[in-house]
């Protein structure tokens, strides 16, 4: 593999450490051709184990014959750059998190049936946009045993550089895709939709029939404004979690958590 030292901001190759934004690398109008940044050496090493494909590694010089070594080796021939490990937080913009970026091609974009096919248990997020609850949605997702994950379109991206080391990698360990148009579409797929609202309606979380269903899908909603009121009255069951001490409601994160323990059977 190449190793190649940079020594400048404007070194050839590096602008998809740099200055491109996340949307730039997305991709949107040609989503295979997208790329994402992945932090950290544990959390390349889960990308890999996934079959995700690298592009190219910014590493701090340090880890080239350290933490690193391992992974420049699975690369193969891509070109690894390094530099200071100043210049390099000067070019990212933020000091690396254990001295190793990679870059990474996206995947195809999969269909809901192919992630959906045989779910069980899924969770919908419904205009979720904060990187940090995107990410421990998917860890918790992955640790309790959701099998698939459908985002609306105006969610944050799962493959953001922060919701991924936020998550430790469980983006790279659960199937999920995007979902357009009414929920109700989950129905024709044999799914029960719960949405995890406040309403005069709402039925405890630990309600017994909950479980009994074979299918379901939870939708969580936004972390200020909740689910839109459609959803909400289009939703087979409304649900709320029981509260002690006049809380009103949890961080949508901490609730995905409670929720997915609560409805999934992890064997």
């Amino acid at each position: 593999m190449p190793i190649i030292e940079i020594t400048s901001l404007t070194a050839p190759g590096v602008d998809v450490f740099s200055t491109l934004t996340e949307a730039q690398l997305r991709n949107r109008m040609e989503p295979t051709k997208g790329i994402f940044i992945v932090e950290s050496p544990k959390v390349i090493r889960v990308a890999l184990d996934a079959g995700y494909e690298p592009v190219a590694l910014l590493c701090e010089r340090k880890h080239i014959e350290g933490d690193a070594a391992d992974i420049i080796q699975r690369c193969g021939d891509i070109p690894v750059y390094t530099g200071e490990r100043e210049l390099l937080a000067e070019l990212t913009g933020y000091t690396l998190t254990r001295g190793v970026l990679c870059a990474m091609r996206r995947p195809t974009p999969k269909s809901i049936k192919d992630v959906c096919r045989d779910a069980h248990r899924i969770v919908v997020i419904d205009g979720v946009v904060d990187t940090t609850n995107i990410g421990a949605i998917f860890r918790s997702a992955a640790a309790l045993g959701i099998d698939a994950v459908l985002l609306t379109t105006n969610s944050c991206d799962p493959l953001n550089r922060r919701a991924v080391r936020v998550s430790m990698g469980s983006v790279f360990l659960v199937p999920w895709t995007w979902i357009e148009g009414d929920l109700q579409q989950l129905n024709d797929d044999g799914f029960k939709t719960v949405a995890m609202a406040l309403t005069d309606k709402s039925i405890p979380l630990d309600s017994p029939i909950l479980k009994q269903e074979e299918r379901l899908a939870i939708i969580m909603g936004t972390e200020g404004d909740g689910l839109p009121l459609d959803t909400i009255n289009k939703a087979d069951y409304v649900v709320r979690i029981p509260m002690a001490h006049g809380v009103d409601s949890l961080n949508v994160a901490a609730a995905s958590a409670v929720a997915f323990w609560e409805l999934v059977s992890v064997e």
